[in-house]
């Protein structure tokens, strides 16, 4: 038996059927996104439920504390270093840039904190743009200002006299940092190879390696070599070197001091309770160990969107990469700079209510051996 209906009747059926669709659009990750850019969301997030609300302010309060954090950090170490004679060395230029490329990172943290609080984009494409940028410049900058810093490190001790870089080869490498870090930021920003996406809870960008086209995974094979495997290569091998030279200067002090028939030419090396080896190995393998935490977890990211599987990358899959890049830029300050006994110095003279209690360096015996030439800080020289 056929039964007819109005097309009123059809359209009355039909509203119920319309609720549940748009109830279930709304949900889906990109709902909040205008018609006018969604081309921004990727279709594999589209596959997602939306980010509860208290997710993404649960990440804008992380980001809060990460912001101070840095500012203060860095911003101490910029101000003191720059300012302080003691400490303008050549050097202690690197720790200076490595500080500012962490400046320009921390100058996410307001954009991530503003969009998580509204729950999206604010400016869109723009706002995309300049925020994949500054993580781009700042990342890729930091990363290769590691290497430097290890070269600067492997020249200074292996060859103390003749070896230290002068403040014209700092500016040079220096400058060099910021070429090295420019053509991976500047061309996915204007479209010319790449481009910046947004990513995640849809509130941070980076550049994109979810697109399936052959461009892209060139692009994303590229970007991981010249960020992630150059620098990371460059760092082992300079501090490989490193540790070459310091076990050779050990053993030399060791026959030397056979022949003389004394126990050790190293001055105050049983006060100092560790060899110089010690030190040096302990502060490179924390070098190393920030560099792989901070950008391992986004190359991994990265490579299994171009080239994996793709179903594995869930929004707070893809969260923790960022944090953890953000996390780093706050902790490099301490490492590359609070173990050097004159900043120390100059942190308790400066900004005494930190609570640094520190003897001034010059009172320190032993300033003139080898194992006074390697202290954690990348800065050498006084």
């Amino acid at each position: 038996m056929a039964i007819n209906y109005t097309l009123d009747e059809i359209g009355i059926m039909a509203q119920p059927l319309k609720m549940v669709s748009k109830e279930v659009v709304e949900h889906m990750l990109g709902w909040n996104i205008p018609d006018d850019h969604q081309e921004l969301v990727h279709e594999h997030w589209r596959a997602f439920p939306a980010v509860s609300k208290f997710w993404h302010y649960g990440l804008a309060l992380i980001y809060m504390g990460l912001m101070f954090s840095s500012l203060v950090g860095n911003g101490i170490v910029v101000w003191i270093f720059s300012t302080s004679k003691s400490l303008r060395s050549p050097s202690n230029m690197f720790v200076i840039n490595l500080a500012v490329f962490d400046l320009m990172m921390m100058l996410e943290m307001p954009l991530l904190i503003v969009n998580s609080f509204h729950q999206r984009l604010v400016g869109y494409q723009l706002g995309c743009d300049v925020y994949a940028a500054l993580g781009s410049l700042s990342g890729i900058g930091g990363a290769i200002t590691n290497a430097v810093i290890a070269f600067d490190r492997y020249k200074t001790i292996s060859c103390p006299l003749d070896g230290r870089i002068n403040r014209v080869q700092a500016w040079l490498l220096i400058l060099f940092t910021w070429c090295w870090a420019t053509p991976f930021t500047v061309l996915p920003m204007f479209r010319i190879w790449g481009r910046y996406v947004p990513e995640g809870f849809l509130t941070t960008c980076s550049f994109d390696y979810f697109t399936d086209d052959q461009d892209t995974r060139v692009f994303v094979a590229c970007i991981f070599v010249w960020s992630y495997c150059i620098p990371m290569l460059l760092i082992c091998y300079f501090y490989s070197q490193l540790f070459s030279a310091v076990r050779l200067h050990e053993r030399m002090l060791k026959e030397q001091a056979k022949k003389m028939n004394v126990k050790s030419l190293a001055a105050n090396k049983d006060d100092a309770g560790k060899s110089v080896e010690i030190r040096i190995a302990k502060v490179a393998f924390t070098i190393f160990f920030l560099f792989v935490c901070a950008w391992t977890p986004y190359a991994i990211v990265a490579m299994t969107g171009a080239f994996g599987d793709r179903s594995i990358l869930t929004p707070v899959a893809t969260m923790i990469p960022a944090v953890c890049c953000k996390v780093v830029s706050c902790i490099d300050p301490w490492v590359y700079a609070i173990n050097h006994p004159r900043y120390r110095a100059e942190l308790q003279k400066r900004v005494p209510w930190m609570g640094v209690r520190e003897p001034e360096p010059d009172t320190v015996s032993g300033a003139t051996s080898l194992a006074s030439a390697a202290p954690p800080a990348p800065a050498t020289e006084a």
